[in-house]
């Protein structure tokens, strides 16, 4: 085992998938020593984080990227979406958002996790001073002037100190209950059902989200004439859905979804996850702080998870980059307040919204059914609604942070 004795790192950053490697690059022009560990080989085939899943990127997320570098290497296999289409199943209710209405040139764009991952890990050797992979946290010792933390590796065991630890290691993160911090789990008894399908008719680059019975079903445009799917059905039934063939399945959504894009066909492999809300009472700890799924997992009814935790990402950078320039102690008390202090608002809003949107669209209750499909009505009728919305889902509604450059 080796042993260092006082600080090698000012930051070590636990998971080096999307928000790991993200906040890796966005520290990198600060001048802080950053090493990231991570437990799952980049190439492995059963890396979850740079997987074939879409990820619906928000207009925020597209400026975070662009400041960090990334968005030029990643562009030209995104797909911009031009239009949203939202409606509730069996109800007249109806929004339609437009890129034209808001004034840019999309409401977002659909990418692959692994394109994303790719981009990522190109220049990530040359970001931190040290990435050690595939590596497991084995034990956390919080002290008053740094953490330790003693890693397992191929060279064997590991030793290492830092002033500030970030935990970015997902929802099941194994160093959250290894630094006792307090979980709130809600669950919604919904499961989805990932996938993709192409369509008869041009999409247009309009994504739709429909809310049914079961909860939402969402088609987001991922290349010319194929859909990303996000298939919510309820979890006692999701086996069921995973079993049925192809022509089956297809034919399932076909029925739930309509037939706006004419046919659907050819679905891709499914895959399929628990949905669940899940959050911390406190992001920070004794040097320690959580960061993306660690901290908050949400309900993916409109896509806002990967798009809060980049901005978390950009909060964090800023607020590290301004400790550096004060030669203030990146992990100390005053700094993680400032963090907490300046994300708290954007976080809240943004668990309101989706938890709020998963209670009101799940359910049978005859006066909350009444009350969504007004509100759709409504804001369909109304284009400061409608705006108002469409800042929210594209992450203008929160401060946007400077992100080191």
């Amino acid at each position: 085992m080796k042993r260092v004795n006082g600080p090698d790192y000012d930051v070590i950053i636990v998971g080096g998938g999307m928000v790991g490697a993200c906040l890796a690059h966005a520290l990198c022009p600060v001048g802080l020593s950053v090493c990231l560990v991570e437990a799952v080989p980049p190439k492995a085939d059963h890396q979850p984080s740079f997987d074939d899943r879409s990820l619906a990127l928000s207009i925020s997320s597209r400026q975070i990227l662009t400041a960090l570098g990334l968005w030029d290497d990643v562009v030209t296999a995104a797909t911009p979406i031009q239009r949203i289409h939202v409606s509730d199943q069996h109800r007249p209710g109806m929004v339609r958002l437009t890129a034209r209405e808001m004034g840019v040139e999309a409401l977002g764009h659909v990418l692959s996790a692994r394109h994303l991952g790719r981009a990522l890990l190109k220049n990530l050797q040359q970001s931190v001073q040290a990435f050690i992979c595939p590596a497991g946290v084995v034990a956390i010792d919080n002290r008053a002037d740094s953490v330790t933390v003693t890693i397992a590796a191929d060279s064997g065991e590991q030793v290492l100190n830092s002033r500030l630890l970030v935990l970015a290691d997902g929802s099941r993160s194994r160093t959250r209950e290894m630094c006792h911090f307090e979980r709130i789990d809600k669950a919604y008894g919904q499961t989805a059902i990932v996938s993709n399908v192409l369509t008869e008719l041009s999409h247009q680059n309009t994504a739709f989200e429909r809310f049914t019975a079961h909860g939402p079903l969402a088609l987001l445009p991922a290349g010319p004439d194929r859909m990303a799917m996000v298939f919510t059905v309820n979890s006692a039934d999701a086996q069921v859905y995973l079993d049925m063939n192809d022509d089956a399945f297809v034919a399932e959504v076909q029925r739930q979804f309509g037939r706006r894009l004419g046919r659907l066909h050819s679905p891709g492999k499914r895959s399929s996850y628990e949905i669940a809300l899940q959050h911390v009472k406190h992001q920070y700890r004794d040097r320690a702080l959580l960061l993306g799924n660690s901290a908050h997992t949400l309900h993916p009814n409109a896509a806002q998870g990967f798009n809060l935790a980049l901005r978390d990402v950009a909060g964090l950078a800023e607020v590290l980059a301004a400790a550096a320039v004060a030669g203030a102690d990146p992990g100390g008390l005053a700094t993680l307040q400032r963090y907490n202090d300046l994300r708290r608002s954007d976080q809240q809003r943004v668990l309101r919204f989706t938890d709020g949107l998963a209670r009101l669209f799940y359910t049978t209750n005859p006066c909350l059914t009444v009350a969504r499909n007004s509100g759709l009505l409504l804001a369909g009728l109304a284009p400061a609604l409608r705006r108002r919305i469409m800042r929210l889902g594209a992450g203008l509604g929160a401060r946007l942070h400077r992100v080191p450059g």
